[in-house]
């Protein structure tokens, strides 16, 4: 007769401690190795909309859209770039945010898409087949304005960038990661300050809020006006050139004087700037 040897449980029971040995190694890299590939995904969607940012300014003499006639001035750049991201509405969702929220709210979050609009009548389509949601949101001092307009929503049209042609266009964003359509911040203040919670939303008005969200591991990625893109520290929204006025050495800013304890509890890990 022939014995055939078979594994003995405790051989089972180490075979199994040393595979769950390796998914417990293994599995941190993994999950790294997926957002890694996700953050690239995004800066793809950034570089594509670099394109259709770029064209629209060579096709109207390198100025932005102008926020007086294209719908509501917030988001006038969903209307008036339509044609090049219509038909590509991959690109309106960083792969960390492709969802909209569960509990509903138009806004969005770091995991979660805002409830973009339509804005405009436009669009002959039904409402239902218009509505689209985004995770991206544009620098809302990009606009042009009409000659008697000092002010876009209280924004002084004097600090615009109104076209694309600027020596600072490599430290101007154009579009980035954000939980609202667009956003124009200030340093400090209401529309300047960093948010007590992370994804927290305090209504329309609390811009740097909408990009200040911990989307990439302490990092948001955005385009800026020379169409590169690249990733930004969280903490690093406040030294970009947000408008022509803005005070990259300000309160919320290393040389502005901002102690580690000056910050929220979520972004005290964070580098400072």
């Amino acid at each position: 007769m022939k014995n055939e040897r078979a594994f003995t449980l405790i051989e089972l029971l180490v075979v199994i401690a040393i595979i769950a040995l390796l998914m417990a190694i293994l599995m941190p890299s993994l999950n790294l190795a997926r957002k890694q590939a996700r953050g690239a995904g995004c800066k793809m969607n950034l570089h594509n909309w670099g394109l259709i940012w770029s064209m629209y300014c060579d096709d109207n003499d390198g100025k932005f859209p102008v926020a007086t006639n294209l719908g509501w001035k917030r988001g006038t750049w969903i209307i008036a770039l339509r044609n090049g991201w219509d038909t590509k509405s991959d690109i309106l969702r960083c792969p960390s945010a492709p969802k909209r929220r569960p509990d509903g709210a138009d806004w969005g979050g770091s995991k979660w898409s805002y409830i973009q609009g339509t804005g405009d009548t436009v669009d002959t389509r039904d409402p239902r087949e218009r509505e689209e949601i985004c995770s991206y949101g544009a620098n809302n001092w990009l606009y042009d304005f009409a000659p008697h307009e000092k002010d876009i929503q209280g924004r002084p049209t004097e600090w615009n960038w109104r076209t694309k042609n600027t020596r600072q266009a490599y430290r101007v964003p154009v579009f980035a990661d954000s939980m609202w359509r667009g956003g124009g911040p200030y340093e400090y203040g209401t529309r300047g300050d960093p948010p007590q919670l992370e994804s927290q939303w305090l209504g329309y008005d609390r811009e740097m809020m909408h990009f200040c969200i911990d989307r990439h591991n302490g990092f948001v990625n955005h385009l800026f006006m020379d169409w590169s893109s690249r990733a930004v520290g969280v903490k690093e929204l406040w030294k970009l050139k947000w408008h022509k006025e803005f005070d990259v050495d300000g309160p919320w800013t290393v040389a502005g004087g901002v102690a580690p304890a000056d910050w929220p509890q979520w972004m005290s890990r964070f580098r400072d700037y």
